[in-house]
């Protein structure tokens, strides 16, 4: 029997050292971008003028309309993308997004404020807030992580795909399905070109039942 699970065990990490990136073909969005194109599963979209993500916190204003490209997904999972994009106007940005419903979402990525490059994530429970790490000069590129674990989110950055950052760490409803994808916004802007390549969930395993299994071993 103990062999048996360890050999499960040993069949499911080679499977997830070969698994391809994720499919983009059954994916759905949310506020569909004008021009939009999957190219060896390379998302890249027009971005549309005047959309964000952001409800009532300092500004007075709540807006829904940023395009979002998604799957939905429940339990605990990793998700992560290679973004880039031609950042022109304050704010444009572009990353990760997950979504409850319209008060309960992150958003995650990289934006440019202020003539800079800044990883930046908005976490919204009702209200917004908004956390920025500014980068020392512009980036081509960059990956950005995020890692569900029941009631929290992990948000992780790299400039090379081997060694994340933690950008910050975040509640989110647990036992709850999300919708998990891409998303782009240009809230003063007239649009830019946002490209995202190796989107990839992975699932992993509830760590209340890998608790629960170790305490009640046969």
């Amino acid at each position: 029997m103990i062999m048996k699970r360890y050999l499960l065990v040993f069949v499911m990490f080679l499977s997830y050292l070969i698994l391809p990136a994720q499919s983009l073909d059954r994916m759905q969005w949310f506020n569909e971008p004008e021009n939009w194109s999957v190219e060896n599963n390379v998302l890249t979209m027009d971005v549309t003028p005047q959309s964000d993500y952001w409800r009532i916190s300092h500004y007075g204003f709540t807006v829904d309309d940023a395009p979002f490209l998604y799957t939905v997904r429940g339990g605990e999972f990793e998700v992560k993308v290679k973004i880039s994009g031609e950042y022109k106007v304050r704010f444009d940005q572009a990353g990760l997004m997950l979504r409850i419903d319209k008060e309960n979402y992150i958003k995650t990525g990289i934006e440019f404020v202020d003539g800079k490059y800044n990883l930046s994530t908005v976490v919204t429970h009702k209200t917004s807030d908004w956390s920025v790490i500014e980068l020392e000069k512009p980036v081509e590129y960059v990956w950005i992580k995020a890692v569900r674990r029941l009631d929290a989110v992990e948000i992780f950055y790299s400039f090379d795909d081997k060694e994340y950052t933690m950008m910050r760490n975040c509640w989110l409803q647990d036992n709850t399905p999300v919708m998990v994808g891409m998303m782009a916004a240009c809230p003063d802007g007239n649009g830019f070109k946002a490209a995202f390549e190796g989107f990839r969930i992975t699932h992993l395993s509830d760590q209340r039942r890998l608790e629960w299994l170790r305490n009640n071993q046969e």
